[in-house]
């Protein structure tokens, strides 16, 4: 899109099989995950099929895995996909996880042609979850003003929201803070590196989350990721002064994301 901007508050559906039903799949370093999407609620309808990421993960490997994936659910419609990577005017910029020739690669066109020219959408993993948390998850009850997803795991995954427009693209876990960049003082992988209990670093994620605070002034922070499901231990913890919630969805994200994505006609 020009203004780099994506809206969610409309919602068409018309383009599905079913106007209540949508498709997403999620590429991630060690799994290719899909499932089929109630888009009234964000709840899988069945279970979710997945497929051990190839390796390498090319992307014409993973392309075919995807088109495995939803011949497994005999899915016809349009399809909704993430990426671990900066998805801009429809091409691959960087590539976590995966094989370094993602970059540079026009993922629609990849996609849409592994899948016999059906209409796909291809985002950022993060944007994704953001997507779907926003509308289902834990920025659901805030309509105004900025939230922000972050999602602590190797790294520090972002999406950004604004008035329920978002702005894809954010990574903001590479902003340097005191000459380092936010994702190497206070990710999830840092803490288990370093044998910090969960009190010490909910201390680096503080000093994180006010720099955020300084640049952004947002409403709501969600806090995802796998350490999200101790959040009862250490957001207590954090010392900021913008409300933090625990993300609602979890794993289940990215795949309602992508299928909200595509149902709406969006292009990254």
């Amino acid at each position: 899109m020009s203004d780099n901007r994506v809206s969610i508050l409309a919602s068409d559906h018309s383009t599905s099989p079913s106007s209540q039903l949508g498709f997403g799949v999620d590429i991630g370093g060690s799994g290719v995950k899909g499932a089929m999407v109630d888009l009234r609620t964000g709840e899988f309808v069945g279970e979710r099929h997945r497929i051990a990421t190839p390796q390498p993960a090319t992307p014409d490997a993973v392309a075919d895995t995807v088109a495995e994936i939803v011949d497994h659910f005999g899915w016809t419609g349009p399809v909704g996909l993430t990426v671990p990577g900066v998805v801009h005017e429809r091409v691959m910029r960087s590539a976590a996880n995966v094989d370094q020739s993602w970059k540079g690669t026009d993922v629609y066109a990849l996609f849409g042609a592994r899948l016999g020219g059906r209409r796909v959408t291809v985002l950022n993993d993060a944007d994704a979850a953001g997507l779907a948390e926003f509308r289902f998850g834990g920025g659901a009850e805030v309509s105004e003003g900025t939230v922000i997803l972050l999602t602590f795991g190797t790294g520090i995954g972002s999406a950004l929201m604004y008035n329920g427009i978002l702005v894809p693209n954010t990574e903001l876990g590479h902003l340097e803070i005191d000459g380092k960049e936010a994702e190497h003082r206070a990710s999830a992988k840092v803490r288990e590196d370093k044998g910090w209990s969960l009190e010490k670093w909910a201390g680096k994620v503080s000093r994180v989350l006010a720099h955020y605070e300084a640049i952004f002034s947002p409403t709501l922070f969600i806090a995802g990721g796998g350490i999200s499901r101790k959040s009862q231990v250490w957001i207590p913890e954090l010392t900021n002064r913008t409300p933090v919630v625990p993300a609602r969805l979890r794993n289940t994200a990215g795949i309602v994301g992508a299928a909200m994505a595509v149902d709406e006609g969006l292009v990254f």
